[in-house]
Formats: structure tokens, sequence, C-alpha cells
């Protein structure tokens, strides 16, 4: 079986000096090898298929077989590593709390353990007869989030 760090190690030596960084990496049983990179003006095609090569080149088949799948993140992928947050600072998110709770807004700011979402809510002032919108800032933990990820409206 392949071994996940002789994979990392090539997709860093790789990624040096670029500014694409890895979000994701997996080996299946049958040595299924799926790597996900992700850069912050999106990942070009060329780029996918160099790392492919790169990758192979490093590997030998006459010792074992195996599937590569190198791709992007994607867009409408959760985010997996925090770098992925840092590009999208400004831009609109979805947020499914682990308490279900969702939420849709800006990605406002994020700081080691927690990230900003503004979201307009309807908010009553006091002594006032109709809500108007208004920003609202959420504080969230990383930790008490199932997803996030960037929302694409149409």
């Amino acid at each position: 079986m392949i071994e996940k760090s002789t994979i990392k190690s090539l997709v860093e030596k790789w990624l040096e000096g670029k500014d694409y960084f890895l979000t994701d990496l997996s080996i299946s049983a049958d040595d299924r090898i799926v790597v996900e990179i992700d850069h912050k003006d999106g990942v070009w095609i060329e780029d996918c298929v160099a790392l492919s090569r790169y990758i192979e080149e490093g590997l030998n088949r006459d010792e074992e077989d195996f599937e590569l799948e190198v791709g992007s993140a994607g867009i409408g992928q959760p985010f997996k590593v925090r770098r992925q947050y840092e590009i999208h600072v400004g831009d609109p998110v979805e947020v499914v709390c682990s308490n279900g709770k969702k939420l849709r807004g800006t990605l406002k700011c994020l700081t080691d353990e927690t990230f900003t979402v503004t979201v307009q809510e309807k908010v009553k002032p006091e002594g006032a007869k109709r809500p108007h919108l208004e920003d609202v800032d959420h504080e969230l933990r990383f930790d008490e989030i199932k997803r996030c990820q960037y929302h694409l409206e149409f």
C-alpha cells in the first residue's frame, strides 16, 4: 500500500514556491489516490495535470498499481483547511452549525479559533413600529460548525 506521507511529501514539494495549497489527500485500501488543491484565484486544469504527472514520476507502477485523481477543492465544496477561509474573507458563505442552525452571509474575519459571518437580519428597534434589515455579526468557533462553504447565488 502506498503511504500517505509519501504522496503528501511529493505534493508539498510540487507546491513549493506556488500559491496553490493542499486541501485534501486520501488514499483508499486499493490505492486510489485523491489529491485536492486550491488557489485564491481558482485552479487551472493545466496545473492539476502537472501535479498529477509529478506525483506519477515519484511513484513506481511496477512496485504498486494505483489510481490517481488530482483536482480542485470545488467551488461548492465545504472548506477543509483554514487557508480556504482566509482566501474567502469578504465573500458570501453558507455555514451549518453543529446544532443545525444555518447562516448565510459574508465571511468578515477570522482568528486562530473563530471566524465571523455578517448576516442581514430583521431587527425591530425598541419603540419602532416595523423591523428593518440590519447587518448582524455572528462569531463562530471552528469546532462548532459542521461545514462552511462559498455560497454562489444565481
